[in-house]
């Protein structure tokens, strides 16, 4: 409840601002001026939004009783009236209905409660094994069991709306504003879906309000939970976990689609990743390499360094850089496999050995870097 009233308020002071900002509900996602929780998709959601009610109203009639026969008491015997205070030591009976009472409640909100708990928990018997992992800022998504099994891929932010933030675009109004992504999360309908959580570098979270869930990543360990989607359709949620300068561009987007839609989707990734299979022996020519760098550094380097390759503010620019200039290239390589200034930089291991060629190679020969400098797939190989 309390995150949602939060969620109001940014929203807001981004209106307010003049800012991009949803116009209209996002299904699926956050609604606009919205103060109650998201409507629930799974059992889990729905559980946990009537236990939520259920507790609020146990909570507010007692706090009504007991304020009000405080101040009832309190204006009807006071000493303006008359009123003499009572001379008593104890009373067994009072002691015992305060003892009594108390514990029936709490009885009462524990069973509900421990049992959408223990439901939350059980992860056994899934049709469906995916872990996510949290990079500084992404989503890396790996099929492990089930149908899928071997699909891989990451998931960042849409980067026009990366630009759009960057640039603070006047009076622009988009529902998704800031969750839509390049590549969302495919699941089958009404499927138990086990989610495996773990990080590649600080502590992240992974939450999707409208499943009920919401499960720390940690590096170096692993946790898990899960959902069934009894609806078809787009659900969204962010990393809820404060992981850097860039948390508020870790958006998730989970699709959720058919039995056949779901079997069609996973014969589409299986061809795209065959065709993707790249020989990390092969060599390259420069202007080949060049050219599929452009394309991954638009899709993960561009947010931060700008398509110019300027950066922007504390994001340093890799147009005339030193270490883009260097005749070495394995100090490049190795910034792009374990990141660099304590995370502002990020570890790009998850791309493969051909993809952190290319960038790299684009990178010396693009702007005013004309090095004629190239890096092979086997050069990343190497170093890894």
């Amino acid at each position: 409840m309390i995150k949602n009233i939060s969620a109001a308020l940014a929203s807001g002071m981004l209106a307010a601002s003049g800012s991009a900002w949803a116009v209209n509900d996002l299904p699926g996602g956050p609604g606009v001026r919205q103060l109650n929780l998201q409507p629930a998709v799974t059992q889990i959601a729905a559980e946990q939004a009537w236990l939520h009610w259920f507790m609020l109203i146990i909570c507010t009639v007692i706090f009504v009783a007991v304020f009000g026969v405080m101040f009832y008491s309190i204006f009807k015997h006071r000493k303006s009236l008359g009123h003499q205070p009572a001379n008593f030591h104890e009373s067994v009976k009072v002691e015992i209905a305060w003892t009594v009472v108390p514990f029936i409640i709490v009885i009462l909100m524990a069973l509900p409660a421990t049992k959408a708990v223990v439901a939350q928990k059980d992860t056994s018997n899934a049709d469906l094994t995916i872990k996510a992992t949290g990079y500084q800022w992404k989503w890396g998504y790996d099929y492990l069991k089930g149908e899928g099994e071997g699909i891989g891929f990451i998931s960042t932010l849409d980067n026009e709306h990366r630009e759009i933030s960057n640039s603070g675009a006047k009076g622009v109004q988009i529902d998704n504003y800031l969750l839509k992504v390049d590549n969302p999360l495919v699941v089958p309908v009404d499927k138990k879906v086990r989610i495996i959580t773990t990080a590649n570098d600080v502590i992240h979270a992974f939450a999707v309000p409208a499943f009920g869930i919401k499960q720390d990543a940690i590096p170096g360990f692993v946790r898990d939970t899960w959902f069934r989607a009894e609806k078809i359709g787009d659900f969204y949620g962010q990393c809820q976990e404060l992981c850097g300068k860039e948390h508020a561009y870790m958006p998730i987007h989970v699709k959720v689609v058919s039995a056949e839609d779901y079997s069609k989707w996973v014969v589409e990734q299986q061809k795209a990743m065959a065709a993707k299979m790249d020989d990390p022996n092969k060599v390259w020519a420069l202007e080949d390499i060049v050219k599929r760098g452009e394309k991954v550094y638009a899709s993960n380097c561009a947010a931060c360094h700008q398509a110019n390759g300027k950066g922007a503010g504390p994001i340093k620019a890799l147009d005339g850089a030193a270490v883009v200039l260097d005749s070495d290239k394995a100090k490049q390589i190795k910034i792009l496999l374990n990141g660099a200034g304590n995370g502002a930089m990020p570890a790009w291991k998850q791309l493969s050995d051909t993809d952190i060629a290319a960038v790299i190679s684009y990178t010396k020969n693009n702007w005013s870097n004309k090095t004629g400098q190239l890096v092979q797939p086997s050069d990343i190989k190497a170093s890894r």
